[in-house]
């Protein structure tokens, strides 16, 4: 009898050098060994020192999240790697805009439901609607499945950008800083 490990799902954030080349290796460590990105993000946040922080949602083995963890802490340029998931409480948002075309009574239907989600409308038209909506990956995910009954739909999403919670800062950066 085979015993299959469970696939789970893991945020982890990375601090990097903000330099050129910087993300295709990160990327580069994921596809070569075949390892799928779910969500990725990336900007600097420390224009001091010039680092930048990459969000990687990301899915797999025990096994396989933390041989992703040490590849990660093994590169040249990594300061820090946490993975979110398993270090306690944190907070992961992602944004998205959902453009949806229609008319008469599904217009009504289509600001309803943006109002019970609290996106905001960004946009509006004779025949559409810009929605702007913010929270974590289910409810985006949640809004756009209701809305695409709504009518012909286009979506941009930014993928997922996380903190951990409480009063530690896992990845401090200079920036403004007293030094």
């Amino acid at each position: 009898m085979v015993i299959k490990e469970q696939v789970e799902r893991h945020t982890i954030s990375v601090q990097v050098d903000n330099e050129p080349g910087v993300l295709a290796r990160v990327i580069g460590l994921f596809s070569g060994r075949g390892y799928n990105i779910d969500s990725l993000t990336v900007s600097e946040v420390d224009t001091t020192s010039r680092q930048s922080r990459i969000s990687i949602v990301t899915i797999g083995t025990p096994l396989v999240i933390e041989q992703i963890k040490a590849q990660l802490h093994r590169m040249v340029p990594v300061h820090h790697v946490r993975d979110l998931t398993t270090s306690g409480s944190h907070i992961e948002r992602e944004l998205a805009l959902v453009k949806v075309v229609n008319s008469g009574e599904k217009r009504i239907e289509a600001l309803r439901i943006a109002d019970t989600f609290r996106a905001r409308t960004i946009d509006s038209t004779l025949s559409s609607f810009v929605f702007e909506i913010t929270g974590n990956s289910s409810k985006v995910e949640a809004f756009i499945d209701l809305m695409a009954s709504l009518g012909e739909m286009e979506v941009s999403r930014t993928g997922v950008s996380a903190i951990s919670r409480g009063a530690t800062a896992d990845m401090p950066i200079s920036h403004g800083a007293e030094e």
